[in-house]
Formats: C-alpha cells, structure tokens, sequence
C-alpha cells in the first residue's frame, strides 16, 4: 500500500507553509495530510502531547493499516519522535526538512541559550511577536516567492508563549526503527544535515531559504518522495 504523507508544520508558523508541496504531491497521485499546529499558541507545558494528540486525530480516520512518512519542517523536527510513538499507523520513512534534529538519546531543548537569551527580551506578558517579527526584513524577504504568500503565511502565524522555547522534548527509545532521512535548503541547517549524514541517514540539499517549500514545491515534493522510498502509482 502506498504510504500517507503527514506533513508536519513547525509551530513557529502554520499548514500553510505546507500546502504548496501538499498539493503537488496530490497531483502525484499521492494521499496527503496536513495537520494544523495552530491550537499549540494557546496551550501551556509541556507542548509536546499537544502537538503528537493534533497529528493522531488529524488521522484517525484512515485505515489503521495506512502507512505513513511523516515529513517535518523546522522546528517540527523536534516533535517527530514523539508523534511517531503517539501513532496507531505503521510508520515506514520520516523526512526531515531544513529541520532541527532531536538528540541522539535524553530530551532535547527547543533552543539552544543563545536563541533563548535572543528571545527572552522579545516576550512581552509571556508572550513572543510572530517568528518573521523577530528578523530584519533582508532576512525574511527573500524565503517567500511573492507577497500573497509571504501574507497568507506571516498572517497565519501564532504568537507562541516564551515557555515554548524553554521546554524540553522527551525523545522514546526506538521511534527511529525505520528509515530517516535529511533535506537541507540551506543555512543555517548545514551542521544538522551533517549530524543526519553521521547517523547513516540518507540526505540530499535543494539550496534555497528556509522556507523555500514555498517558493519550489515540486522540487522540495520530489525530493521527498526520492527520500521516502515511495513508489508511485500512476
């Protein structure tokens, strides 16, 4: 049976950042689902069962044997083990894109203390802007393909409470007992798809920002698919 992409949306932004590749992969002739992280902005800690419980009922309508690749973005990647483990379905690949990668073994912060000593004076009752709020308009202009775009996701996008930054992630022992793999676009992510490599993960780079899904989904839905292993039926 043809694997269900889950593509899973960083929570510093929302599906939309998906729904380009989404819909090239359907085209495909492949099953897509993408679950909203949306509500994650209004929960408190820990995050995490939150985000796995969002995936697991996004679901919970297919067939308990449809297998999955789960595909991450950004901060996404964190959450991965986790969702794995929280899943009624077969898990055969999980793809992590231009994302952040969890430990090897123990918990695994959502930010390294330079990013949260950058955050911290940022937060406001708690509460942090928007994540493209937080960068010079040259960082951020260039990771979207048009206006409408960079509108629909920047509009999109939760204000995440700080304690959000400053959780950590536990990481099960054995949610990576199927093939992984690494797409990079650029930097700052060079170092994790470095790590990928060293775990004997396969990995492949499309250059681009780092929301570059956006600007070329066929391009970034091929290179999914190519690392997934999935075969086509068309």
């Amino acid at each position: 049976m043809q694997p269900t992409f889950v593509l899973v949306h960083s929570p510093s932004t929302g599906p939309s950042a998906w729904y380009p590749v989404a819909e090239h992969l359907t085209a495909a002739g492949y099953r897509v689902r993408v679950p909203s992280l949306l509500h994650i902005a209004d929960s408190a800690p820990p995050f995490w069962p939150a985000v796995a419980r969002a995936v697991h009922d996004d679901l919970r309508h297919l067939p308990a044997d449809t297998p999955l690749t789960l595909v991450a973005h950004s901060n996404a990647g964190l959450f991965l083990p986790t969702v794995r483990t929280a899943l009624d379905h077969p898990v055969t690949a999980s793809v992590f894109v231009d994302a952040a990668l969890p430990a090897r073994t123990g918990p695994t912060p959502v930010a390294p203390p330079e990013l949260l000593d950058f955050l911290r004076p940022k937060a406001v009752d708690g509460r942090l802007p928007r994540w493209t709020d937080w960068w010079d308009e040259e960082d951020i202009a260039p990771m979207f393909p048009d206006p409408a775009v960079r509108r629909t996701i920047v509009e999109e996008q939760p204000a995440l409470p700080l304690s959000y930054y400053e959780q950590h992630l536990p990481v099960p022992d054995g949610w990576d007992d199927h093939p992984c793999s690494y797409l990079l676009f650029g930097p700052p992510y060079e170092d994790l798809a470095a790590e990928a490599r060293s775990r004997g993960w396969h990995t492949a780079h499309l250059p681009g920002a780092h929301l570059h899904q956006t600007v070329d989904p066929a391009g970034t839905a091929r290179h999914i698919v190519e690392l997934a292993g999935a075969p086509a039926d068309h």
